[in-house]
């Protein structure tokens, strides 16, 4: 339906409620020979001549009393669709997200965010999603609301947002031969076994990059799909894992792990969220994505990331 036809319609109910072409202009806000040439139009599709004379005064005619009913009921219809949205507001809202969320970032961020949404939108409820592979397309298939976490989108029309960087650090139990060295050096963090922490199973990346460059390699003892898996695993053997410097630390202190600099020029992790266009503009969605950022860019900060 084009402006002309919503107009026409809006015409046509002011036209049967007002009886009069002079009222219904005035009704719409509109000039009567305007109102005029709308009548003379409904006339025509309807081939009736809807209002006749009676002295000075107009009357509806047998077609026009059935048709005034559907005609208010489709005016007002038509005026919600598409007038301007009414947006329920947020911090009343009643709505549950699906969120897919980095393992560490479950830990680190859901609970201050699950307390500031009782207060700020009680609500709003979240679903926490398991994180599949990264190229499934969840958030295009609307599984997913929001991602959190090192967001590579598959699709180009994603929605991304960076909040902060994270640096990686090397952890072992204390009783680790790099526990007790004074430096870690490339050989030595080369020579020890290692956890690679991979959600698509691969062995090598960045590190084993940088260490092929100094002419060394390691040695995989296993790839697993979670930071929180590699920490325990790090703790109960003789093995080195990876893990986020700012987002493991609660993990690291609670496991009683040393945390020590990995030798090597790294690069940052881009700690963000990502959303399909289809919830860019929705309010509520919006709502959300700001308290995430709040908490996570405060509670980042308080970590010394950057």
């Amino acid at each position: 339906m084009d402006h002309a036809d919503l107009n026409l319609i809006k015409a046509l109910d002011a036209l049967l409620a007002e009886n009069s072409v002079t009222r219904a202009a005035a009704r719409l806000h509109t000039s009567p020979p305007a109102m005029s040439r709308s009548l003379a139009r409904l006339r025509r599709i309807f081939d009736d001549p809807l209002l006749v004379r009676a002295g000075r005064d107009l009357v509806p005619t047998p077609r026009a009393l059935e048709l005034r009913g559907e005609a208010h009921a489709i005016s007002v219809r038509a005026q919600a669709l598409f007038g301007p949205s009414v947006t329920t507001d947020p911090r009343t809202a009643v709505r549950t997200f699906n969120l897919r969320v980095n393992d560490m970032l479950s830990t680190a961020f859901i609970p201050p965010l699950l307390e500031d949404l009782r207060v700020q939108a009680p609500g709003i409820s979240l679903r926490l999603r398991p994180e599949n592979i990264e190229d499934t397309p969840s958030l295009r298939d609307g599984l997913v609301d929001l991602e959190i976490g090192i967001v590579h989108p598959s699709d180009p029309e994603t929605r991304s947002e960076t909040l902060f960087t994270e640096t990686l650090i090397g952890v072992a139990r204390s009783t680790h031969r790099l526990a007790r060295a004074k430096t870690v050096t490339p050989q030595r963090f080369a020579a020890a076994d290692h956890i690679v922490v991979s959600r698509r199973g691969q062995a090598q990346g960045p590190i084993d990059e940088r260490l092929a460059d100094l002419g060394l390699s390691r040695r995989v003892v296993a790839v697993v799909p979670s930071v929180a898996t590699a920490l325990f695993l790090a703790r109960d053997t003789d093995v080195v894992s990876i893990a986020p410097a700012g987002l493991s630390r609660p993990m690291v202190d609670t496991l009683g792990l040393h945390a020590f600099r990995i030798p090597l020029e790294l690069p940052h992790l881009a700690i963000g969220m990502a959303w399909h266009p289809r919830n860019h503009h929705d309010g509520t969605h919006q709502f959300l994505r700001e308290r995430i950022r709040h908490i996570m860019t405060t509670t980042a900060a308080g970590d010394g990331q950057q």
